[in-house]
């Protein structure tokens, strides 16, 4: 349900005893709003620029959270122009009303004042995903990134510029739970209800999860505005910034792009590895989060890549895989698998198996051996580009020796019971290679 917040201004005058004039007036809408929204916790602060019109003296100002997620005891206002001359003394919850709260104001001046109105709020919530378009020779790729923010809070919020936190944050109280209580400080009248927690103890927690509040509003009120991409290190936290404000109304989504980098350079790599994908060839894509590859400006937070490949010379795009990913710090390489392809194809085949070098204990029982395996591998590359292949063996032992038996592609040990091949494969074309594999067992792995 959409909240219309109202913030009223009473001028009170009395005469004796006698309530004499009570002067009402309505809160223009927002000037500015900026959202900043965490995902480790359902938390976003809110700061609101509007201008108050006061009357010289005491003044009250009535808020009214209803029907959203704010948690009241986090809310803050403070004056942007003649702040020696505007004090705002306190807030107070009036008994035996709910969802309400009244800042006492004691002004020196008469008229409209302009104010920075900042709460945190629950119910918004952002996900990062991309989109990578290879070129036709897969060598570079533009790489889109796209946040989608929801809003689930019961306000809406019209031009608001958005800003998004990455990392953890800690809370003692979860700001949807506070927000939904009856009363911001327990009720006046009656006791707690069995099993709820005191006045006390209620009055304990908002004042520790109160003082994060004001740390986490005084440590971004700091933070100027500017209408552009800005990323930014805050200790344990990192704040991306959203270029120019869109309205998100409750209830809905809204796509923002959070950046636009063309000509990232990528590696395709295929791999091969029975133990690990059985019988598929495995597409991995590969690029670094640096200014060499057009990027390196910022961490990059996790989310989906979609990957298409540009297709004919009318702009037409053809859908190739997808990986999600973790955030990838600056400097970083990362490596996302894009899933099976059948373009490229491995095909191992053992072609003669036999045992030698029998040992014999003194009861003349077979104490060691070898077994000697001769493996042929084909490949082919049905693309119309050049691709590389790794190929990975395992041996279930670490006890073994390989000879090849033609020098096709690179051999390299990769630990005690694996060996990886590399090869460039061009453009429609096929390979073969052959290698013969020693393992040894019993007594004959000793002194190896």
């Amino acid at each position: 349900m959409r909240l219309r917040i109202l913030i009223q201004t009473m001028m009170l005058v009395v005469s004796g005893p006698a309530l004499a004039k009570v002067d009402l007036v309505t809160l223009p809408t927002r000037d500015t709003v900026q959202l900043t929204i965490y995902n480790s916790a359902d938390l976003t602060l809110v700061r609101e620029s509007r201008a108050l019109t006061v009357k010289e003296g005491a003044n009250k100002l009535q808020f009214s959270w209803a029907n959203t997620l704010i948690d009241p005891t986090s809310l803050e206002m403070l004056p942007k122009a003649d702040a020696g001359k505007i004090d705002i003394s306190n807030l107070t919850y009036p008994p035996r009303v709910q969802n309400l709260g009244l800042w006492n104001v004691e002004s020196g001046i008469s008229g409209k004042v302009p104010v920075e109105i900042t709460y945190l709020t629950s119910g918004l919530s952002w996900r990062a995903f991309y989109m990578g378009t290879l070129t036709k020779d897969e060598k570079t790729m533009r790489l889109q990134g796209y946040v989608r923010v929801s809003n689930n809070s019961g306000e809406d919020y019209e031009n608001a510029q958005t800003r998004l936190i990455v990392g953890q944050v800690h809370i003692i109280d979860e700001i949807a739970e506070l927000a939904r209580r009856q009363y911001p400080y327990g009720s006046p009248i009656a006791g707690p209800a069995a099993g709820e927690p005191s006045v006390e103890q209620l009055g304990e927690a908002r004042f520790q999860a109160k003082a994060l509040s004001s740390q986490v509003v005084e440590k971004f009120a700091r933070l100027g505005v500017r209408k552009e991409i800005r990323k930014e290190g805050l200790s344990e936290y990192f704040l991306y910034t959203i270029e120019g404000t869109e309205t998100i109304e409750t209830g809905w989504s809204k796509r923002l792009q959070s950046f636009d980098a063309d000509g990232v350079k990528v590696v395709n790599l295929y791999k091969f590895e029975e133990e690990r994908y059985g019988n598929n060839i495995v597409w991995f894509l590969s690029f670094k989060n640096d200014k060499e590859h057009k990027l390196g400006d910022t961490p990059i937070p996790g989310g989906l890549l979609k990957v298409y490949r540009n297709v004919g010379n009318e702009g037409h795009l053809s859908y190739t895989g997808q990986s999600s990913f973790k955030y990838i710090p600056v400097d970083e390489d990362v490596e996302l698998n894009l899933g099976a392809v059948a373009d490229v194809v491995v095909e191992p085949k053992l072609i003669e198996f036999k045992t030698d070098n029998y040992r014999f204990d003194p009861r003349r029982d077979i104490s060691g051996w070898d077994e000697i395996r001769t493996f042929t591998i084909e490949v082919h590359n049905t693309r119309d580009i050049p691709v590389k292949l790794e190929i990975k063996r395992n041996f279930n032992t670490p006890y073994w020796d390989l000879k090849r038996a033609d020098e096709v592609g690179q051999y390299e040990k990769e630990d005690m019971d694996t060996v990886k091949f590399t090869l460039q494969l061009e453009p429609r074309s096929k390979q073969e290679f052959q290698y013969v594999l020693t393992t040894y067992h019993g007594v004959r792995t000793e002194g190896r």
